[in-house]
């Protein structure tokens, strides 16, 4: 009798601590950063100037959240780390041998997990393939398929331990980089659909670990719709949402990309709530779940109470150990973009070049014919509201005259796909007016009718030529506005003829559609389009011609205008006030 009572003892004892543990309530939170593109100190290399919010003031928040025993942190980044400021292209190009400074940063925040960005993957192989090496953690895109072995180039997800919790975080990155980036930088990787993904590694996950809490990190927006694409589009840019509608199991899902923010609960197909959570950029905002977790004995599972919200980083200071620790690379890249490279003789702006022809423009247009000796130019204002002033001119101001790390391309065109690709480009980006009170640009227009003071189309995109005379009549529909009088050396322009092109390799690869909408090239035959091709980015090349220059005196070309003349001019003035008011 005493052994059974004693037996029994035992039981009660197990049980009473077995209830103890499995009654336990735990608070996880998870905070997602995303699309932060170098943004680490609190100061921009590009404009010299202080910013508000930066990776420090992150780590701040972090350091603030960690304290609180209280909760469990889990702290993940959704990509596009490695373009945008100049402290991320100095370590990529300029200092590639050192260990990076964003795996230094990250390391020393102790990232959980992170997915891999487009951008990440514009630097090249050699410098992403480095990166992921120095990471004390996973990163991830299990869409991203390596062409040798058929499996995940990157890891595909990972499971994260917090007091008994089993976090499971599936990466995903945005498949559209073939459409943008030149084959060689994602050479033997192919981007897969986002919810085929999904659906194959959910399956592979909830087999294989049973996880307590299902994450989905997508370098990846929300608005499916964007650029054209339906939800049925395959390998839609932006399949955030469409995972979460269509794909059962995710708790929580990050996305990023986009560079907007959004706070939704979505339904899935199971009807159950997905909360889906994305911050923005440049350090501005961090997304963050909170997770209550009560283990419910009945179901042998968690019930689970997830919350979602959007945290302003100008709410904090910056660590200050995190900029003495990282001090040394803040004082050489400052050094290295306060370098001298020439001196211009006049302003240039960006403003200018949303309403028509523009020395800012025209700038890069001379010198990507003086590099290529091609015999039409394409380029577009790749900054909104960017200026380089007169004078001196340094090694930062290459960042405002040219944002991304593209190639350059010289492409073989005919006359026609000349002429189609600009209608194609201006049609997205100015208005068919019908008066001389009309506006000139092309507004989003609300619910109600109105017109807002957002552009429909990205400014990126409002590509113009030079090498060509050609005028862009607003009074007349899309495909019969641009009238090409001739070369810029006065020798006729001929639809029939082919033509040497000096294109960025965004453009050459069918980013923003003006050669496969525009000019009807299907996109397999872009590859064979291309005749020449820069190995370095096209900034570095506009840097060793205004070193070697040395006096540089951008002028419009005036090889293109807007007619009629005074419904151009009206419509400027207005159109600038709603854009630049």
């Amino acid at each position: 009798m005493k052994k059974i009572l004693f037996t029994f003892h035992l039981l009660l004892i197990s049980l009473l601590i077995s209830f103890n543990v499995n009654s336990q309530t735990i608070n996880l939170k998870i905070i997602e950063t995303s699309d932060i593109h170098g943004h680490i100190f609190p100061y921009d290399f590009v404009n010299d100037t202080m910013l508000q919010t930066s990776q420090s003031q992150i780590s701040e928040y972090v350091k603030q959240e960690r304290a609180n025993k209280n909760q469990q942190v889990i702290l993940l980044d959704n990509g596009d780390i490695l373009q945008g400021q100049p402290v991320v292209y100095y370590y990529n190009f300029e200092k590639p041998d050192t260990k990076h400074i964003c795996s230094q940063v990250m390391n020393y925040m102790k990232y959980d997990a992170a997915t891999v960005g487009n951008h990440d993957i514009e630097p090249g192989h050699p410098v992403y393939d480095k990166i992921r090496k120095e990471f004390n953690f996973p990163w991830m895109a299990a869409n991203a398929v390596d062409n040798k072995t058929n499996k995940p180039y990157f890891q595909p997800y990972t499971i994260i331990y917090r007091k008994g919790i089993k976090v499971a975080v599936l990466g995903m990155i945005t498949p559209g980089i073939p459409h943008w980036s030149p084959e060689n930088i994602w050479e033997g990787i192919t981007f897969n659909d986002m919810i085929e993904s999904a659906q194959k590694w959910m399956k592979i996950i909830n087999e294989k670990e049973h996880p307590d809490l299902l994450v989905g990190l997508f370098h990846s927006g929300v608005d499916y719709t964007y650029g054209g694409e339906t939800a049925d589009t395959y390998r839609n840019e932006n399949a955030s949402k469409l995972v979460a509608q269509r794909v059962p199991g995710f708790d929580v899902i990050f996305a990023g990309h986009d560079h907007d923010q959004y706070n939704l609960r979505i339904k899935n197909p199971n009807n159950k709530e997905v909360i889906l959570l994305d911050p923005e950029c440049y350090a501005n905002y961090v997304s963050v779940a909170d997770i209550t977790l009560k283990y419910d004995s009945l179901t042998n599972s968690y019930d689970k109470t997830i919350d979602g919200k959007l945290v302003d980083m100008k709410n904090y200071k910056p660590d200050h150990e995190f900029i003495k620790k990282f001090a040394f690379a803040y004082d050489e890249v400052k050094k290295y973009v306060s370098k001298p490279i020439g001196t211009f003789t006049k302003t240039i702006f960006t403003r200018d070049a949303m309403f028509g022809d523009s020395p800012f423009v025209d700038l890069i247009q001379n010198i990507q014919l003086d590099l290529t000796k091609a015999d039409i130019s394409f380029a577009a204002p790749l900054k909104f509201n960017a200026t380089i002033n007169k004078g001196e001119v340094y090694v930062r101001d290459m960042f405002n005259l040219y944002k991304f790390e593209n190639l350059l391309y010289t492409m073989r065109l005919s006359g026609k796909e000349v002429k189609d690709y600009l209608e194609f480009s201006y049609g997205n980006w100015f208005n068919q007016m019908k008066n001389e009170n009309d506006h000139l640009l092309k507004f989003k227009v609300d619910s109600t009718g109105k017109v807002t003071s957002l552009l429909a189309n990205s400014f990126y995109n409002f590509s113009s030529a030079a090498g060509i005379k050609y005028t862009v009549d607003v009074s007349k529909p899309v495909g019969s506005r641009i009238k090409i009088i001739s070369m810029s050396d006065g020798t006729p322009f001929d639809l029939n003829k082919e033509y040497k092109v000096a294109i960025n390799s965004y453009r050459g690869n069918g980013g923003g559609g003006h050669l496969i909408e525009g000019a009807k090239i299907n996109e397999k035959e872009l590859p064979s389009r291309i005749i020449t091709s820069t190995q370095k980015d096209l900034r570095y090349f506009l840097m060793k011609w205004i070193e070697q220059k040395k006096i540089i005196s951008p002028q419009k070309l005036n090889n293109w205008s807007v007619v009629p003349q005074k419904w151009w001019q009206k419509g400027k003035e207005k159109d600038y006030q709603i854009l630049y008011k």
